[in-house]
Order: structure tokens, then C-alpha cells, then sequence
């Protein structure tokens, strides 16, 4: 069956993907491509010599499933503490997309991004305590990711408005030549916590940034909460929901 997409309004918009909440499952996200950032366009964009790779190595959807479905057989279910699932591709009018765990608050609403939590609360005791929890989980692990942008993470908060999980759900994955799943444990602590230092000084650039009148760009952003009327975007999903359709990411 073929997803009705083009009729909804998608909830958050990427450099090169559209999220809208799954119309048959609220508590998952299909991901497409923008239908006005072809993969020829982002292949031209680029300088040489990555200009000269094929159109699918530009295909993010495609990129994401083969990383998620390495990470899952590499390490499993302590991944989904702080990573959201994939489920695979499903067809839909704007053409293929990427199902994955839509993040939601205790209230039923789309979790915001912790840039936009830093940006409404500060850097509170909460957020601090979350972010390192995150962070000392992530360096154990060593999952391997590109940058962690403050974009890229959701707060799940509770009844209460506390954090209770930050999630990734894009940036996952390596560029380098050799997989991670072959890199020695060391290595792949190593860089994680590189990658969390980094994340440690975006939060206080963001920090230094609060005072202007506007959120800084648009990624981060919620087009809508995915409760309220007209939105078309499904209520909360109870954990049997989610336990009963995991299915993982598909095999490339």
C-alpha cells in the first residue's frame, strides 16, 4: 500500500528530507526527499572529487538504513537507549521512505530537539544532567557518528517537562574507508568522546546565542506538535505499540 504524504504537513524539514508522522503509526516517522533538492542537484553542489561518486552514495535515506542496520548487529539493543529504531522503507506519493521511532514527550506531543529545549530553558540542572548521562553512555559504547548537532538530539521529557532520554536520530555512521564495526573498541571510544567534546561547545555557543531575537536557522524547529487539530499526525503511542512493531532496520 502506498502512504498518502503530499495531503499532510510535515512536522520538521532537514537540508534534504521532509518528516511526517507515519499515518498509520503515530509513534514512528517517515523520512523523504525533498521534492525540490533532487540527488542530482546535491551531487552537483558538491566539489571535486566527491562530485564523481554515483547518485546513491547522495541518497540519505539509503545511507541511514545501511548505518543503522551495521550498528544494530554490532551492538545491539543498548544502541536504542540513546538511538532512535529504524523500521525499513515503506512506499508513499513522494516516493520511498525511511520508517524510524518518532520520539514523543509523556504528553503525546513530538519531543523538541535539545537545541530547542537549551534555547527556551538555558542549560538547566536537567539538561546538564541528561546530557552528561548521554554522553557517558555514548563514550562507553563508542558509537560511531559523524558531529553530535544539537538538532540531531531529541529530549523526551516526562509528565513533569523533565528530560528523561535524549535521542539521535540522524548523523550516525562513519566516512571513513574502513567500517567501524572493524575498528578496535579503543578507537571507537576514542572518537566518541571527541565527538562529545564537541558536543559540550555547541551547547555553549547556543548558550552565547540566546540573547538574539531569533532561533538560530531553522533546523531544530517543529512545524507542528503532532497532537493538535488539523496537523494529521496521529496521538500518542503506547510502549506495547512500539514493542510490537519493532522490526529493526532492513539488510541493504
Amino acid at each position: 500500500m502506498t502512504l498518502q504524504l503530499t495531503t499532510l504537513e510535515p512536522f520538521a524539514r532537514g537540508g534534504n528530507r521532509l518528516c511526517f508522522v507515519h499515518p498509520d503509526y503515530p509513534d514512528r516517522v517517515i523520512k523523504v526527499r525533498r521534492p525540490d533538492f533532487s540527488l542530482e542537484e546535491r551531487r552537483r553542489r558538491k566539489g571535486f572529487p566527491k562530485n564523481l561518486r554515483p547518485l546513491s552514495s547522495f541518497d540519505d535515506n539509503a545511507e541511514e538504513n545501511r548505518t543503522m542496520f551495521a550498528l544494530d548487529r554490532q551492538l545491539g539493543a543498548p544502541l536504542y537507549q540513546h538511538v532512535s529504531r529504524c523500521f525499513g522503507f515503506e512506499d508513499s506519493d513522494m516516493g520511498k521512505g525511511l520508517v524510524s521511532e518518532l520520539i514523543r514527550d509523556a504528553s503525546g506531543k513530538i519531543s523538541h530537539t535539545l537545541k530547542q529545549y537549551i534555547w527556551d530553558n538555558g542549560y538547566d540542572d536537567n539538561a546538564r544532567a541528561a546530557v552528561e548521562e548521554f554522553c557517558a553512555c555514548w563514550e562507553t559504547l563508542g558509537v560511531p557518528s559523524r558531529d553530535l548537532l544539537l538538532h540531531n538530539l531529541v529530549a523526551q521529557r516526562d509528565g513533569g517537562g523533565k528530560i528523561v532520554r535524549l535521542v539521535v536520530i540522524d548523523g550516525l555512521g562513519s566516512s571513513s574507508l574502513i567500517p567501524p564495526q572493524f575498528w578496535p573498541h579503543s578507537l571507537l571510544t576514542g572518537k566518541a568522546r571527541r565527538k562529545t567534546a564537541d558536543l559540550h561547545q555547541r551547547i555553549e555557543k547556543l548558550l552565547s546565542q540566546r540573547g538574539q531575537d531569533q532561533f538560530p536557522g531553522y533546523h531544530g524547529q517543529l512545524f507542528h506538535d503532532g497532537v493538535s487539530t488539523g496537523a494529521n499526525a496521529g496521538t500518542q503511542a503506547g510502549d506495547d505499540n512500539n514493542a510490537a512493531n519493532t522490526t529493526g532496520p532492513q539488510q541493504p
